[in-house]
């Protein structure tokens, strides 16, 4: 599943992410309310968590646009404001919960599961891309007909990634951001020795791969499917 998370608080952006991501979230970032709108376009996040205090265009506004295309997506408020006409403002524009800052991790992540479990989204189903298909609760791929391959941790976050941007190349800094989490341990030739190992499980042949491509100088593309060119 994938969530957005929305703050100009790029500390706190980061470690939201972080604690989502290993607790198997994929995540989103934006840190103002125009990138924020474009990436809830572009990436059909299934939930959002988008702060209230933001620059230029406030949360409220980015909430009220996200609406305003009729989408249903959770989306969860953080603030600092503990005043109840914010609020209740918020809920009538179309929010789903408020959370006020300062919050647990673990207090973030229960509301998370929570708000996916009300829109029957909680469990996601494999997600399909061209002959890959991964399996979040089994943590597995299957290539074209073949049986499931389990995956590592860090291998299934590595695949989940590059899924979620098929055909487009995924820059190093951010396959490492995304693997290793919020100051982590990722470095480029960690990455590499990860992709490796991925093609090993996906690939006929890992010393000549068709889905896992790399992209000398910037980063790595998946390609759907065995006949699809760079």
């Amino acid at each position: 599943m994938k969530i957005l998370v929305v703050d100009d608080d790029l500390e706190l952006l980061s470690l939201i992410a972080f604690a989502l991501r290993q607790a198997g979230y994929l995540v989103v970032e934006a840190s103002e309310g125009a990138s924020a709108l474009a990436a809830f376009a572009s990436e059909q996040p299934d939930l959002v968590v988008l702060d209230y205090n933001l620059p230029r265009m406030n949360g409220l506004e980015v909430l009220k646009r996200m609406r305003a295309e009729g989408s249903r997506v959770p989306i969860m408020m953080l603030t600092v404001r503990s005043d109840e006409e914010d609020q209740v403002e918020a809920l009538d524009h179309g929010a789903d919960d408020y959370l006020t800052k300062p919050f647990s991790p673990r207090t973030l992540l229960a509301r998370v599961r929570a708000l996916l479990r009300r829109a029957g989204v909680e469990k996601p189903a494999p997600v399909v891309c061209g002959d890959l298909s991964i399996d979040a609760e089994n943590r597995s791929v299957t290539v074209r007909e073949g049986p499931a391959v389990p995956l590592t941790k860090l291998e299934f976050r590595l695949l989940r990634m590059l899924i979620a941007h098929a055909g487009r190349t995924v820059p190093v800094e951010r396959l490492t951001s995304h693997v290793w989490g919020y100051r982590g341990t990722g470095d480029r030739q960690l990455l590499k020795q990860l992709v490796h190992r991925l093609r090993q499980k996906i690939e006929r042949d890992p010393a000549a791969p068709r889905y896992l491509v790399t992209v000398s100088g910037i980063g790595y593309v998946l390609r759907a499917s065995e006949e699809e060119e760079g």
